[in-house]
């Protein structure tokens, strides 16, 4: 019985399955194991070990002694010991006290006896905390040797070491690959040459990938081929070769560069364990916050302009000392308005915030990296204003955060306005389809205007998770323009980078493969092998259905993203990083100085700053499994919501065949959980499909319980103790993060069964009548919701330097029109003079934004013309929240007359009508 159960639980390719899933094995084994010993069958334990025997080749702990000492207590028939043993290393993996303490990894119940052989006595020994890491050694030598090499290893540790690790052996590079997805532990790999290729394992989903990567022989299992692959998937780690070759012109390679260092095989190894040690270090340094924890613990006089430092006037005081108690001393003793003595500058930075910087574009794949401590939208006003002027033309999502609209304005760049698509049924926008940015470039070629367009500027991921395929974007984009500027906002998505999974939908990853397909030679043949068969005058439309391939001699590669730290990482509120790779910076260098000054604080926060270093050391070391069980964690809320038969009756989270239409999901993918999907198939999803859904952003739909948006968060929050961010009309977006726990998705499931359960009751106990109300409550969330309004186009006072083809506007201009009091009305949303004048005219000329929250995107920019679809909007809407709008007065609009004095437009410029 224990062999039928073998196969299908015997494969180590399903990654969707990280960290959390390890746990619920373990868990298995251990009831498995108490039934045994209770008399109960024997055949679900063993078929439990089995399963988990493979998977945990990969993972230090609780390695080989302690897995072989679970087989023979099982072969032996000793139901007792094996149940003893399972539940304390299960134990051990749940609480992570086998990083800290020796006994976790003896064989007998109580006792250290046999430690020694596993694990050095420095183990435990130190007095202070070590953080544990593992190392996987790849090796050629046969598994019958790995217990000496896994104590050749270990003899190396020493009680001063800052850190302590424990080696994996594998040895084929299936394996590798493996334990490089499954064990989020790994921080370094060596790589001996000799190794095989293919797992003894099943892994056909395996197979078909590493012959999609072209590994077919055994000669394909190159120590340096391997050491590329790890790169790609996980960039943070630190990798050695051993070669016992000529190492000199190995290490001379350019394509060794991935490689931190390489050694001759018969040397002694202790060289390589420092330098394990040295690289992990590397990456655990915090140069500011190193130098902070420093600063504070001085004797400091304080003669400048902070009270509040070193704590005096608060610990002092008889009225706020609570303050002081509740944050502690350590806050006070570290704030300063000084930039020397150890800390720096943060608008002319040259030493600890300097490095600081230069380590988090390491861990972002950045050329550099701009802290910035007034949020994102400060990151992307900075670089809006440094990359626009006057006059230039930006193509711009319509729905994008209101800070990328005051950009605009502060440059007085004109933006050109896409749409991105609808999702009329759940009040909200998707994200731009590609064909319309490539219109809107082959429109303004055709007008002639090609060379004003200086930027693109879309929002990745959105509000509600929907990720453009950015590689794609920016190649199409950069075969109709070459030196193109992206800003991609990534708010929302900074974590992305610590996924192989998602980390090719990134601005900075994203533009690396480009950088790197550039450097290809088949890229210039593929480039003109397309021109060929497009011939010398491609119609648009035939160029608009053509997945277009830039001449990669023309590209200049010009890519910033802006991540909103503390929305993904452990960085304090309003910390952000700009992230920047452009090939002409040194062109803009100047002027993006000037940004930071214009809107950098002078006095930053020293908290926040080192927050920001701290985030980024803590994503390098364990970002990778942090995000894998965030995304562990969504899994485990879509299952639970989508088939608790109570929940389901009334809430489902939206799937990405809901969320993404089909025309963009070109593989085919569904969901994450549909039947057959696996990490291949979503892969292909995230190469190929225009549009993917981050699965960590959760859209749960509250209409169908009889709940709006905003009722139902204020629900959560005020009764169940439970925050959410982002409302629709009919909707909540449910966010997991690194934050999150097993705990949280229990928590969070039982409050949506609590409510379901009232609902059932409500519904049972009121009758025909209740159900009637329910029903028409419903309908009216779910069906009698408001068309979404697309943006118009600017009065033609606001087009006077238009083309024909293209509807961009001069929003500077109409954002100052609303500060001449006599040139600005008032009109009353249900006054009848807005009917009347959108039918017989003057045209109704927005003066100001108008944003409602939700769906929290301006419904109005100054100087745009409003339509009917707007005002019949903005009358549905049952929002309290409207930024730029005030009932009691009504929308404030430009005059006629003010209109009037800015003079007539140019005949060229059109009437646009609003996109159907």
């Amino acid at each position: 019985m224990a062999n039928d159960a073998k196969p299908a639980q015997q494969r180590i390719d399903q990654f969707f399955s990280g960290p959390g899933g390890r746990a619920d094995n373990w868990r298995d084994l251990v009831e498995a194991a108490k039934v045994w010993n209770r008399g109960g069958n024997r055949a679900a334990y063993d078929a439990a070990l089995t399963a988990l025997a493979v998977t945990e080749e990969f993972h230090g702990y609780p390695g080989l002694r302690l897995m072989a000492a679970l087989k023979e207590a099982a072969a032996a028939g000793d139901a007792a010991t094996s149940h003893v043993l399972a539940t304390r290393i299960a134990q051990a993996l749940q609480t992570k006290s086998f990083r800290q303490h020796a006994g976790d990894w003896s064989t007998q119940d109580e006792g250290n006896g046999d430690v020694p052989d596993l694990l050095p006595p420095t183990l435990g020994q130190s007095a202070a905390r070590r953080p544990y890491f593992e190392t996987l050694i790849v090796t050629g030598v046969p598994a019958s040797n790995w217990p000496g090499l896994l104590s050749e290893w270990r003899k190396l540790r020493r009680p001063v070491d800052a850190f302590i690790y424990e080696p994996v052996v594998v040895g084929n590079l299936e394996d590798v690959f493996c334990a490089a997805m499954l064990n989020p532990n790994i921080a370094a790999v060596v790589i001996n040459e000799g190794f095989a290729l293919r797992s003894r394992h099943d892994a056909p989903v395996l197979r078909a990938m590493t012959g999609a990567m072209g590994l077919n022989e055994e000669s394909d299992a190159s120590a340096l081929r391997l050491a590329h692959i790890l790169k790609r998937v996980r960039p943070e780690l630190d990798l050695y070769l051993m070669s016992n070759r000529d190492v000199e012109e190995l290490a001379g390679n350019p394509e060794a560069d991935v490689v931190r260092r390489v050694f001759y095989s018969v040397e002694d190894i202790l060289e390589l364990h420092l330098s394990i040690l040295e690289g992990v270090q590397d990456r655990f340094d915090t140069p500011f916050f190193d130098n902070l924890k420093k600063y504070a613990q001085r004797p400091i006089g304080t003669f400048h302009a902070l009270p509040i430092a070193r704590g005096k006037s608060v610990f002092k005081s008889d009225w706020i000392r609570d303050m002081g108690e509740f944050y502690g001393l350590n806050l006070f003793l570290a704030e300063s308005s000084a930039t020397t003595g150890g800390l720096d500058s943060m608008l002319e930075p040259t030493g600890n915030i300097k490095k600081a910087q230069e380590k988090a574009a390491r861990a972002l794949g950045a050329d550099r990296v701009y802290f910035v401590t007034n949020g994102t939208s400060t990151s992307n006003k900075m670089a809006v204003q440094a990359l626009l002027g006057p006059g230039d033309i930006a193509i711009v999502d319509r729905n994008c955060h209101k800070s990328h609209h005051y950009g605009m304005v502060l440059a007085g760049a004109q933006p050109l306005y896409v749409e991105a698509f609808p999702m009329t049924e759940y009040s909200m926008y998707g994200a731009v389809p590609l064909q319309t940015i490539k219109r809107a470039l082959l429109n303004a070629k055709a007008d002639g205007r090609l060379d004003r367009v200086k930027m693109i500027d879309l929002t990745n991921c959105t509000f509600d998770g929907h990720i453009y395929n950015t590689r794609r974007v920016m190649e199409e984009c950069l075969a109709i323009k070459p030196d193109l500027i992206f800003l991609w906002d990534e708010a929302w998505f900074g974590f992305a980078r610590f996924s192989p999974f998602l980390r090719r939908r990134t601005a900075m990853g994203a533009a690396n493969e480009i950088e790197a397909w550039m450097r290809d030679p088949k890229s210039v043949a593929a480039y003109e092998k397309q021109q060929a068969e497009l011939g010398k005058n491609p119609s648009d439309e035939v160029l608009l259905k053509t997945r277009l391939i830039p001449d990669p001699r023309q590209i200049r590669l010009r890519v910033y993203q802006t991540n909103s730290t503390h929305k993904s990482m452990s960085a304090i509120r309003q910390g952000s990083m700009l992230a920047v790779k452009d090939i002409e910076f040194h062109t803009v260098e100047a002027q993006f100085k000037e940004a930071v000054f214009t809107h950098a604080s002078t006095s930053p926060n020293q908290q926040l700053i080192a927050s920001l270093d701290v985030s980024r050391r803590q994503m390098e070391l364990e970002g990778y499994g942090l995000v894998a069980n965030a995304m562990e964690i969504a899994f485990a809320i879509r299952n639970a919501v989508n088939t608790n038969p109570l929940i389901s009756r009334y809430f489902r989270v939206l799937g990405a065949d809901a969320m993404v239409p089909k025309e963009y999901r070109q593989s085919g993918f569904t969901d994450y959980l549909a039947a057959g999907t696996n990490w291949a198939s979503a892969l292909r999803s995230l190469n190929d499909d225009e549009f993917c859904l981050d699965p960590t952003r959760m859209t749960l739909v509250c209409g169908t319980a009889g709940y709006d948006g905003t009722s139902f968060k204020g629900l959560l929050a005020s009764r169940y103790n439970i925050q959410v961010n982002k409302t629709s009309r009919n909707s909540v977006l449910i966010q997991s993060n690194i934050n999150n726990t097993r705990s949280d998705v229990a928590h969070l499931v039982r409050v949506l069964a609590e409510i379901s359960g009232e609902i059932d009751r409500g519904l049972a106990k009121g009758g025909a009548n209740a159900r009637v109300d329910f029903d028409m409550r419903v309908n009216s969330l779910m069906k009698d919701v408001p068309d979404l309004p697309n943006f118009s186009h600017f009065h033609d006072a606001y087009r006077s330097d238009a083309g024909t083809k293209t509807n961009e506007g001069d929003i500077r201009g109409g954002f100052y029109s609303a500060y001449d009091a006599a040139g600005c009305e008032y009109i009353r949303l249900h006054d009848p003079e807005i009917d009347r004048r959108l039918k017989n005219g003057p045209d109704l000329v927005s003066a100001n934004f108008v944003i409602p929250y939700p769906p929290g995107f301006p419904i109005m920019v100054p100087g745009q013309v409003i339509t009917q679809e707007t005002i019949d909007f903005m009358r549905k809407l049952d929002v309290k929240e409207i930024h730029g709008y005030d009932a009691a007065e009504g929308l404030k609009l430009v005059t006629t007359e003010a209109l009037a004095r800015m003079g007539k437009p140019r005949a060229a410029a059109p009437k646009f009508k609003a996109a159907s």
